[in-house]
């Protein structure tokens, strides 16, 4: 993801023992941190990734939304967090580096797999093309060729262009809102064992397959990632309002 704020990354380390040492007129909070819910500890030292939902006590769901404030200054605000949200922490060497969103939804639609060298303005082309039709006025001859977009094609926008997808919607069981990892942490796999921690947690008893999983209308570097993840192009997108409340 582009990084609107570059100079901001000590800052966006926040020190998790810190919040343990807190003083804090609520005793729920201290114990809390002492008993975070750990859900995947990558293959890296002093590494591990945390789940804290809106019901979890106060010192974590603060932490939350100090990240959160991260987030939007390179993300956008109003519309990254909300109270069915689960949010994921990734921890390294004491430090958070990087956080996903993740929410309940009912459904999604399937992005059309595209050729490469076919995106035009941050849109992906998908289009199949008719017979030319001739025109002749004398001897000169103009070879027309008509462009129609494929009838079972949809646009969903998103900041850096259009998603083109299929009308119809498929079964969906975790909405994946946003993802984020702080500058000094990137290109290191932490956005994918972030998404590792969600499929073997959002679902209570068992492992959410990657086919249930589906992004919220991503930028051009989220594309990449989901398409990597999921091991294709044609991964699924949804829209933010469609939740399974």
């Amino acid at each position: 993801m582009p990084s609107a704020v570059q100079d901001c990354s000590s800052a966006i380390y926040i020190n998790t023992i810190v919040a343990k040492k807190e003083v804090c007129s609520d005793p729920k909070a201290n114990r809390g941190w002492r008993n975070e819910r750990v859900v995947h500890v990558p293959n890296v030292e002093r590494s591990r990734v945390i789940l804290v939902l809106d019901s979890d006590p106060l010192a974590q769901r603060n932490k939350v939304q100090e990240v959160v404030k991260m987030m939007e200054t390179e993300l956008g605000g109003g519309w990254i967090f909300h109270k069915l949200c689960k949010v994921y922490l990734f921890i390294s060497s004491q430090r958070i580096a990087g956080c996903l969103v993740a929410e309940p939804i009912k459904e999604a639609f399937e992005v059309l797999s595209y050729p490469v060298g076919e995106r035009q303005d941050g849109a992906i082309a998908k289009r199949r093309r008719s017979n030319p039709s001739k025109l002749q006025f004398g001897e000169i001859v103009l070879e027309r060729e008509v462009i129609k977009r494929a009838p079972s094609e949809v646009l969903h926008e998103n900041h850096t262009g259009v998603i083109l997808c299929k009308k119809e919607a498929v079964h969906a069981v975790c909405g994946i809102r946003a993802i984020w990892v702080t500058p000094s942490n990137r290109r290191k796999g932490i956005a994918t064992q972030l998404l590792e921690a969600v499929r073997k947690s959002f679902s209570k008893g068992y492992v959410t397959e990657k086919s249930q999983l589906a992004f919220s209308q991503p930028s051009s570097d989220g594309q990449a990632l989901a398409s990597n993840y999921i091991g294709t192009r044609s991964f699924l997108v949804y829209k933010t309002g469609n939740l399974c409340r």
